[in-house]
């Protein structure tokens, strides 16, 4: 799939993974739409960008919102050709902690947005790249889901993340088999350890306990090698049906 003259949805474009992919794309000669909850963030890089992006206030578990956004899309470039799902939060808590059981609402909200979210914009965006023109050897488009590597090597503390990880791989290659007769390749990445707007609220200490973690190479992942990879997903079309880790050889420990 060539990324020139075409476009993408982006959703938690405003920032992190989001961002560098909605940069990557544009870079690469794509129009790009994307949305976020985080109106600040998400204009001030449309703005940046110019005339080759547009920003949509829109939550992942709405619907509505997203098919807003997707109309956006319709009427912006070429056709509609892809779809990255960035957005997600963490929310860790144990099963039984000092307060008692887990919080049933924060495990919901996790699952809601991570999971839920990530299945709605991958809906609403395959009916819409379903009735694009095909290329001259059928593609029609590609799906690009966030999961993690917590979805394999979960800690303690991460039920719901690990959870709604789990449900992004484990949805995938269903899904790429039924869309395989539209054209439409699924494929997800599990990122380790990013230096992304999620790891802000950590200390120095802590930064540097998860990078020590790394065997090669020995740091945060940057949120441009994930959108690299994005990038060759977006054009190798043998790249489908599988998840795809990007960790540096990381392997969670316990805790």
């Amino acid at each position: 799939m060539k990324i020139t003259g075409n476009t993408f949805l982006i959703a938690g474009g405003g920032s992190g993974l989001g961002a560098a992919c909605v940069r990557m794309l544009v870079e690469a000669g794509g129009q790009v739409v994307m949305v976020d909850v985080d109106e600040e963030s998400g204009a001030r890089l449309a703005d940046e960008l110019g005339d080759a992006a547009r920003f949509c206030v829109a939550d992942v578990t709405k619907g509505d919102e997203i098919a807003a956004a997707i109309e956006v899309a319709r009427h912006f470039g070429g056709p509609l050709r892809g779809a990255i799902n960035c957005a997600g939060i963490l929310g860790a808590a144990r099963v039984v902690g000092r307060d008692g059981p887990h919080d049933l609402e924060l495990f919901t909200r996790v699952i809601n947005i991570n999971l839920i979210g990530t299945f709605n914009v991958l809906r609403l965006a395959a009916a819409e790249i379903a009735g694009a023109p095909p290329t001259a050897d059928g593609e029609r488009g590609v799906i690009i889901n966030t999961a993690s590597v917590s979805a394999f090597d979960g800690q303690i503390g991460q039920a719901a993340y690990s959870a709604s990880k789990g449900g992004i791989v484990g949805m995938m290659l269903p899904i790429a088999r039924e869309l395989a007769r539209c054209g439409i390749r699924v494929v997800a990445i599990a990122p380790g350890v990013f230096d992304t707007p999620m790891m802000s609220a950590l200390s120095s200490d802590a930064r540097a306990a998860l990078e020590a973690q790394v065997p090669f190479p020995p740091r945060l992942g940057r949120p441009a090698e994930f959108a690299q990879l994005a990038r060759d997903i977006i054009e190798n079309p043998m790249l489908n049906g599988t998840t795809i880790r990007l960790d540096g050889a990381l392997r969670m420990a316990g805790k």
